[in-house]
């Protein structure tokens, strides 16, 4: 059965990447979830999507120029409406000490495609494994190089290359990197590169999915699992309980 991960949590009704977002995704029925780390001036993993806190928080500035102290400081929810005013960046740490107790999966995206972080590789995966969090961890990103570090660093962990394009032969890639997984963006994904991925034994998780159709397209193929921001409306798709206009296949 196709998984279903919050993108960020459930940031379709809460501040994305909080733990208010995590709570609720798990509450709307998400069985996995995907977050985004960067590190902070004084080297500890903290959970943001953005290499500023601008978008997202009461700051300004880059996180790499926070220390942790300074940037638990910011509002990271009054963004998206006032009941959220109290919410903070979560540090990894604190984010794997609630869900190591949940039977959630996790995806983690390293977030150094754009600002180099010394030893982020080393320290995600060390926090993971001390949290006992390993076998139920992915670890993504845009920095290719930065998935083979960790490939080096441990073979038996899944690594799933993220792009933006439609990347030539995605399976073979994925080998080179020795990944057994990919994270595509969900419009590249024809029925001929679905099959070839089946095919080659990839698997294959698309983001970001919060339409019912491309929804039910990918349930219909039975892809490993789909990122959204919206897990309730996945759940309902993958249950039949919502309808879905205008889709790609028909049932089977």
């Amino acid at each position: 059965m196709t998984k279903i991960y919050g993108h960020r949590g459930a940031s379709k009704v809460c501040p994305e990447n909080t733990m208010a977002a995590y709570i609720k995704a798990l509450q709307l029925g998400a069985e996995g979830l995907e977050i985004d780390v960067h590190l902070t001036k004084d080297g500890i993993p903290v959970v943001i999507h953005d290499e500023t806190v601008k978008r997202t928080t009461s700051g300004k500035g880059y996180v790499k120029n926070f220390s942790l102290a300074e940037i638990k400081q910011l509002d990271a929810g009054s963004w998206f409406s006032p009941e959220f005013q109290n919410e903070r960046i979560p540090t990894l740490e604190e984010f794997l000490q609630w869900i190591r107790t949940t039977p959630l999966l996790l995806n983690i995206e390293l977030k150094n495609n754009k600002v180099y972080y010394e030893d982020l590789e080393q320290k995600v995966y060390s926090l993971v494994n001390a949290y006992g969090m390993k076998e139920r961890t992915i670890y993504s990103s845009f920095n290719h190089y930065s998935l083979v570090v960790l490939r080096s660093m441990d073979p038996s962990i899944d690594i799933a290359p993220l792009y933006t394009s439609n990347l030539y032969e995605p399976w073979n890639y994925a080998k080179r990197l020795g990944a057994w997984s990919v994270h595509p963006p969900y419009k590249s994904l024809h029925p001929p590169i679905l099959e070839e991925l089946r095919h080659h034994n990839v698997s294959v998780r698309p983001f970001t999915v919060n339409q019912e159709k491309w929804l039910y397209y990918f349930f219909q193929f039975e892809v490993d699992a789909v990122i959204t921001d919206q897990p309730d409306l996945a759940r309902a798709v993958r249950n039949g309980e919502a309808p879905v206009k205008n889709s790609f296949m028909k049932k089977k």
